[in-house]
């Protein structure tokens, strides 16, 4: 028989929440009989507890089931049953937390494959703009760099623009930026994960294959894929060898993975930040915007704002909780 708590009557840290399914509606607890199946959404942050989902509720102003709770590592996740609310992403944005629906998602009891852009996705900075800076033409390059990543600039002429101003700089200023590069927190983590469930990693990025094939080598990516800079007698000449990394370039090489892999589409995800992620982000079975622009936040179904890598855990996570 249901019976009736008061919110305050729940310990702090959800972790510690018994007798769930909940359902939460101001101060009142009820606790229900319910078989979420693979339907609904959730909540997730490192600072997730009961005072933050109690103000997300309020704001909400609708009642929440809390299905279930799990951590991976230090991000508390709330799965709630029914179809996200349109308001529930404005409301994540103003207290700092992630949500995310859950339905339609990859599974990860079944291998898949995971595509990933590289600069400020997979490692914390954008390699054109470091090498500028190295080369002395920082402010310049970092200006292009941005219209390219918000959609206002053709991405191809943006990066011939951007790498002409390398003209003439020595080799070597690649070792430096190779050498102090920031993996993305949650990177290696996620790697890891993935790869024990049979997963595939790669990346296809608009960056250049000295970082990119890097990365490959260190994390054991199954491919990597970006622009290849041209150098003669140990210098820069400002150009890029052969077809440029672009939207369609990087859409294209998804499906050809998930092809020769025998991953179906509906296995597969991509995660990136950036306007030319758009088309791959589009047409994986979950497309993911990564602390994305403003363009690419909007188009994607779903956006992780404030968690790092592991947030893509958290989200693929759900399947292993919600299937048998």
């Amino acid at each position: 028989m249901a019976y009736t708590l008061t919110y305050s009557d729940l310990p702090e840290n959800i972790q510690h929440w018994q007798g769930l399914p909940l359902s939460l509606n101001g101060c009142e607890v009820v606790p229900l009989d319910y078989n979420a199946g693979k339907t609904g959404w959730i909540i997730y942050g490192k600072k997730l507890n009961k005072t933050l989902l109690s103000k997300f509720q309020r704001q909400l102003a609708m009642p929440m089931v809390v299905v279930s709770s799990w951590k991976i590592k230090t991000y508390q996740i709330v799965r709630i049953a029914g179809v996200m609310p349109k308001k529930a992403k404005s409301i994540s944005l103003t207290l700092g937390i992630d949500v995310a629906p859950i339905d339609n998602l990859p599974t990860l009891h079944s291998p898949g494959l995971l595509v990933m852009d590289m600069d400020s996705t997979a490692i914390g900075i954008e390699c054109i703009d470091e090498l500028a800076k190295l080369q002395g033409v920082g402010e310049q390059v970092a200006a292009v760099t941005e219209l390219a990543m918000r959609g206002e600039l053709d991405f191809a002429t943006s990066l011939r623009k951007r790498v002409a101003t390398l003209k003439g700089a020595e080799q070597t200023i690649l070792e430096q930026v190779k050498e102090g590069l920031p993996l993305t927190p949650g990177l290696t983590y996620l790697v890891k994960e993935l790869h024990k469930k049979n997963w595939h990693v790669a990346i296809v990025s608009g960056g250049f294959t000295y970082f990119a094939d890097h990365l490959k080598q260190k994390l054991k990516l199954i491919d990597a894929h970006a622009n290849e800079l041209e150098i003669k007698n140990g210098k820069l000449t400002g150009k890029v060898i052969g077809q440029i990394v672009d939207a369609k370039y990087k859409a294209r090489t998804l499906q050809q993975l998930a092809t020769s892999l025998d991953i179906p589409i509906d296995q597969t995800v991509a995660i990136g930040d950036g306007a030319n992620d758009l088309m791959m982000i589009r047409i994986a079975g979950l497309g993911v915007a990564y602390h994305g622009k403003p363009k690419v936040v909007e188009k994607a179904r779903i956006s992780i704002n404030y968690a790092d890598l592991t947030g893509l855990w958290c989200i693929l996570s759900t399947s292993l909780l919600s299937e048998g």
